[in-house]
């Protein structure tokens, strides 16, 4: 991967808002000269890399060093990442291995310092990440910014662990993430005055609408599971200038096809300025979160990708400090050896421990939202036998169980619909925040079969179609593998292929299924700790 050396292309200056034929001299890993050269009609098209402004790289199931191989080939060449999932299972410890681990790859993370560990009080965490974990996360050069803040009713409500975190980053000079759905006006208003700068979580242009009026940056989010790009692209005209794009969540099998190219392909042919599309990739998240990422100017780092045409963003060549990671779709990174590291103490389950006693006839029922985190509360008649509830799934009423992970608890279950499953059961290590075992299934036996199966390797996805038991492990905190890349891409290809054989008609079912016990979004999530109403933030009867 020679780093010094001279590049001819047509040059994409988005500031400027201009495209010439340029020379670009590197050395040293940066920038050195950029002059301009005599029309070329061969030449390629130079522009800036693309970054994502907000992702968990752990929702890919690949370590950072993993992540970085697979990105680059779609012209990624940082990220803007939030270690909350690890911090959630491992702590400070989960937080700062994500930073050992993507030194050792020519890639560009940015970490935050997660600010809610755990999410809630109403469920059980790996770890708790406190005010003084926070101050000596922020001190860390490697630490740009104070991540999510996810307990909006903390912030505008005034409490005071809050606050202290909030003012801690304004001390350190370092932006505040926001994480505030479904608020609007006076409401969201009052959570950008109190230093939150930008918020992912907006579902409709309405509601960003009122977050960017009260002075928050907006990311277009498309990820897995929660697809907000057709809701909000129609803003990016006007407010170019405020907003940036983000996955939050995107498995392997999706970060194989594409990433943020994939977006910008999508705003440009729906007729949107390049140079606002670009501006959005691009520029906004290096000038919000202050980046060590080049922008094709004298003396930037020398990261740049190189594209076939404007219509299709095919990505020819990606470089980071000057060096060629990715080239006609093959990543140039090597795959780098890593420890794995969990917090893994459950023991395994019986059948009989995913029986619930029935309160009544009436069942309060998660509805899920296919490519949406929100959910809705549904009620069904309740089906019982003996005293205890039962799944209907002639009706699609499966049932639903969060499984402490970190210690020996009786199961938490519920009941849930537009799932889709026919037989078996799958389960996941993966259930944001806490990232306890999330299980749906047609039947306890099923469910015992499934959970055992994760608690064995200590983390991962499974599914039993009733007769054969499928298994991807996730050793490292139960959330990633320590493996290669692509080839977690196709295991998870496959158990999702055989999900989906099992009934699901859900796009991206584990990532669904992971989502299940999000508290902190509306509005009927189930936790370790039981049913809960999210519009109120209590527990709730599964039956009544």
């Amino acid at each position: 991967m020679k780093q010094d050396h001279i590049l001819k292309g047509k040059l994409i200056d988005v500031n400027n808002r201009n495209i010439f034929y340029a020379e670009l001299h590197i050395e040293n890993g940066k920038i050195k000269k950029i002059t301009e050269i005599d029309e070329d009609p061969d030449a390629y098209f130079i522009l800036p890399g693309f970054i994502d402004a907000h992702i968990h790289i752990e929702s890919s199931m690949l370590i950072p060093s993993e992540f970085a191989r697979l990105a680059v080939t779609h012209g990624t060449v940082a990220t803007v990442s939030d270690p909350h999932e690890i911090g959630n299972v491992l702590g400070v410890e989960g937080v700062k291995y994500m930073i050992a681990n993507g030194k050792k790859v020519p890639f560009k993370f940015h970490f935050g310092a997660p600010s809610c560990v755990p999410a809630t009080d109403f469920e059980t965490a790996g770890a708790e990440i406190s005010v003084q974990d926070i101050k000596e996360l922020l001190a860390m050069e490697e630490i740009g910014y104070l991540a999510e803040m996810m307990n909006w009713p903390g912030v505008l409500h005034n409490d005071p662990v809050v606050l202290e975190k909030i003012a801690l980053a304004k001390e350190s000079g370092k932006p505040v993430d926001g994480h505030a759905p479904g608020l609007k006006g006076e409401m969201a208003l009052k959570y950008a005055e109190k230093g939150i700068s930008t918020d992912h979580e907006c579902f409709s242009s309405e509601e960003a609408l009122d977050k960017l009026n009260a002075g928050m940056k907006i990311i277009i989010r498309e990820g897995s599971a929660a697809k907000n790009f057709n809701a909000l692209i129609g803003l990016l005209d006007e407010h170019y200038d405020k907003m940036m794009f983000c996955s939050d969540d995107k498995h392997p099998d999706e970060l194989m096809e594409g990433h943020i190219n994939q977006l910008v392909k999508r705003a440009i042919n729906e007729g949107n300025d390049l140079f606002k599309v670009l501006r959005v990739a691009c520029v906004n998240p290096v000038e919000h979160y202050g980046l060590n990422v080049g922008l094709l100017r004298m003396g930037d780092p020398a990261d740049f990708i190189v594209v076939e045409n404007l219509e299709n963003f095919k990505i020819l060549q990606t470089y980071i400090d000057g060096k060629l990671v990715s080239e006609n779709g093959k990543t140039n990174i090597p795959s780098v050896k890593e420890k794995v590291i969990n917090n893994f103490k459950t023991s395994t389950k019986q059948p009989t421990d995913f029986q619930i006693a029935s309160k009544g006839e009436n069942l309060n029922v998660i509805e899920v939202v296919d490519n949406e985190l929100i959910t809705n509360k549904a009620v069904f008649p309740a089906k019982s036998e003996n005293g205890f509830l039962f799944p209907d799934i002639e009706n699609d009423i499966l049932k639903l169980a969060v499984i402490n992970r970190y210690q020996d608890t009786a199961p938490a279950i519920a009941f849930i619909t537009n799932f889709g499953l026919k037989k078996g059961a799958i389960a996941s290590s993966v259930g944001h925040d806490s990232h306890n075992i999330t299980a749906v299934g047609t039947n306890d036996e099923a469910m015992a079969i499934v959970v055992n199966e994760l608690i064995k390797v200590k983390g991962g996805v499974a599914a039993f179609d009733g007769e054969k038991s499928y298994v991807l492990p996730l050793p490292v905190a139960g959330l990633m593998s320590e493996e290669e890349g692509y080839s977690i891409g196709r295991k998870y290809i496959e158990i999702d292929k055989i999900v989906k054989e099992m009934g699901s008609k859900l796009n991206a079912p584990f990532m669904s299924l992971s989502f299940m016990a999000l508290l902190v979004i509306p509005s009927i999530k189930l936790s370790d700790k039981g049913l809960f109403d999210g519009e109120n933030f209590k527990f709730m009867e599964v039956s009544y």
